[in-house]
């Protein structure tokens, strides 16, 4: 068995991609459904400015190009010079500040027609503190939205929402306060002031072009560490997966249209086995493919045992169907497979 702090090391890396969790109990769900049964209609937009916090990360660099693509304005924060110049090569505004800094948050989300909160603090020695800078940045941005019916889009994620069978965007599985990440239970609070916040759930894979510190180049470094690909068992775990430039369209798409509520998934691959996935690095690294037993997986993969081990198949048929997000870019194997993790 893996350490607390290990697995909340785990943890608190998988929520720095993706946040998850939102308190309802049972008899909450059963007096009304918890997903909105609105049908969206996506027509054109128009032109919004747009705040993006974590703008300059794996991920929110692509939503900022995808945004000022789609002919909106957008404004990154930075906390440092080298973010604000990335921010101006892209065509954005830059808007100095950090998710500490409850002042900036406040200023920039009151000159914006929406918000794209993608930011996180990456210092997993202080998880539940930094958890609790990320609900008060959510909770500030939404007081400023409060009553204007503009959009709040939250960052969340599939892979515990339902371990071991398919996560659908109806399911709201209950706060787990060993877990203190809250970002759909804070966005939540803040529809119910008149903002309209939704939440993007994403795969426990976001891969591309620049993915370093991602689960993949995780089992790249494992495997080349100890000069094996492994998995856990039989492999017949899922993970689902998704390209950064269709998660960068899902978070547009979203704020153009997002409904109080709403839980969007970012999953264009639902399901694939770990075992697969292990084969492909294998592959490219010309390395053996073992599996692991399960006892010793700890020592195998160390602090990432659990992700190696989790069952986290997703569907995203929903988002597909209400938002018109169908994912066109390459697939997680294919992108192994062209050597971007291991060249």
């Amino acid at each position: 068995m893996i350490a607390g702090t290990s697995l909340r090391y785990l943890l608190s890396f998988f929520f720095g991609r993706c946040l998850f969790f939102l308190t309802k109990s049972k008899a909450d769900l059963a007096k009304s459904d918890p997903f909105p049964k609105t049908t969206f209609v996506v027509s054109k937009i128009k032109t919004m400015k747009v705040f993006v916090t974590g703008a300059t990360g794996f991920i929110g660099t692509a939503i900022v190009q995808e945004l000022i693509n789609a002919g909106h304005q957008v404004t990154g924060l930075a906390r440092s010079d080298a973010s604000a110049g990335k921010l101006v090569a892209a065509g954005a505004e830059v808007y100095r500040g950090d998710l500490e800094n409850l002042h900036s948050l406040r200023s920039a989300a009151a000159a914006a027609d929406g918000v794209i909160h993608a930011g996180f603090i990456h210092d997993f020695t202080r998880f539940p503190e930094v958890c609790e800078i990320d609900k008060r940045a959510i909770e500030t941005i939404g007081e400023v939205l409060a009553g204007s019916d503009r959009p709040l889009i939250v960052t969340s994620g599939t892979a515990l929402v339902s371990p071991g069978r398919l996560a659908t965007e109806d399911i709201v599985p209950p706060f787990n306060p060993a877990w203190p990440r809250a970002s759909e239970q804070a966005a939540d609070a803040v529809a119910a002031l008149g903002v309209r916040a939704a939440a993007i759930r994403l795969s426990p894979s976001v891969h591309g072009d620049g993915d370093k510190h991602g689960f993949i180049p995780i089992l790249v470094n494992i495997a080349k560490e100890k000069a094996v690909s492994a998995y856990i068992g039989d492999g017949q775990n899922r993970w689902n997966a998704v390209h950064r430039q269709d998660a960068a369209k899902l978070y547009r798409l979203a704020l153009e249209n997002a409904t109080p509520g709403a839980r969007f998934h970012g999953s264009a691959e639902e399901a694939i086995t770990v075992k697969t996935i292990a084969e492909a690095i294998g592959k490219q690294l010309n390395i053996p493919v073992v599996s692991i037993a399960p006892e010793a997986a700890a020592e195998h993969f160390g602090w990432f045992a659990h992700m190696a081990a989790i069952d986290c198949p997703a569907s995203s048929r929903w988002t597909q169907e209400h938002l018109d997000w169908h994912p066109t870019h390459s697939t997680l194997l294919a992108d192994i497979e062209n050597g971007i993790y291991t060249q």
